[in-house]
């Protein structure tokens, strides 16, 4: 059966700009990947898979990604312990539990850069009248400058926990979904079989029922990883502390105005997510019903 006038009346609009706005650039993206175009969005001279070589050999796209893994190897454990834990909390709330869950998600309204702009101008600010520094002279700490300090790297403190501030109560919200689909007769039947209460329920009953509900977060919470960009521009610029994908390419696209080496660097983020979420898929069974 064929569209009715009536679909394309309401579609066509959306379809028509998911092609302009969407595919039609990553399909150029793709093109000017294999061509040189500096300073023009036009290719210019095609160059094959010169620009994905000068890109993968050593530089500083590769120690991008070197900064994205050691962003996720922080991020993800603890997003992903951290929203289980509270949501299995929230979940045992009686009272006021509408408005502790509305109080964990909130944040997650909250724009990338203004709080990113609050971490760095109010709580972690260099100087001695940052709300960090502040508590710190408490017992005595000399100030920090949490955002220029190497040794030890302290700008990962405050990546990390504008992350968690911002992202926590979305994955909250997910994993109590997927805590209240869990019929409370599975649980009545262990405590008839003389499981206990807690950890011993906890990882017979709730991990297991939470399966997919725990791939999909590792998967949306890997796939953010990847994608980060506001928190690393506006607390450290283009400082090379720590550049993730996505600033590097930002600087070689727009700044220096290298569309063939940022749109092959695109190509390639997009290529390790597409393996990395499959990877993930095979490995967790993303998808296999519930056992």
């Amino acid at each position: 059966m064929g569209a009715t006038p009536a679909f394309w009346l309401f579609m066509g609009p959306f379809l028509a700009g998911l092609v302009v706005f969407v595919y039609l650039p990553i399909a150029w993206s793709f093109v000017l990947s294999f061509n040189r175009a500096q300073n023009t969005v036009q290719p210019r001279e095609f160059v094959g898979l010169q620009n994905y070589l000068d890109l993968l050999g050593p530089g500083p796209f590769l120690d991008s990604l070197w900064t994205f893994t050691v962003f996720a190897a922080i991020i993800v454990p603890l997003t992903f312990v951290l929203s289980l834990l509270l949501a299995v909390l929230l979940n045992q709330i009686a009272v006021a539990r509408a408005f502790f869950r509305s109080a964990f998600f909130l944040p997650t309204a909250c724009s990338y850069v203004v709080a990113s702009l609050i971490w760095k101008l109010s709580i972690f600010n260099g100087v001695r009248f940052g709300l960090a520094n502040q508590v710190l002279s408490l017992f005595g700490v000399e100030n920090i400058a949490w955002l220029s300090s190497v040794s030890p790297p302290w700008y990962w403190l405050v990546l990390a926990t504008v992350r968690l501030w911002l992202q926590l109560g979305f994955y909250i919200i997910l994993f109590l979904a997927g805590l209240q689909r869990i019929s409370p007769e599975l649980y009545e039947a262990a405590y008839v079989d003389g499981a206990k209460a807690g950890w011993q329920t906890f990882r017979h009953i709730t991990l297991p029922q939470l399966r997919t509900t725990s791939v999909a977060v590792l998967l949306l919470n890997l796939i953010a990883a990847y994608q980060a960009f506001d928190e690393f521009y506006n607390l450290l610029g283009n400082s090379s502390l720590a550049r993730p994908p996505l600033v590097y390419l930002y600087y070689t696209a727009q700044s220096n105005q290298d569309y063939g080496h940022g749109s092959a660097g695109a190509m390639i983020l997009a290529a390790l997510i597409v393996l990395v979420t499959l990877a993930q898929n095979r490995i967790y069974g993303f998808g296999r019903p519930e056992t």
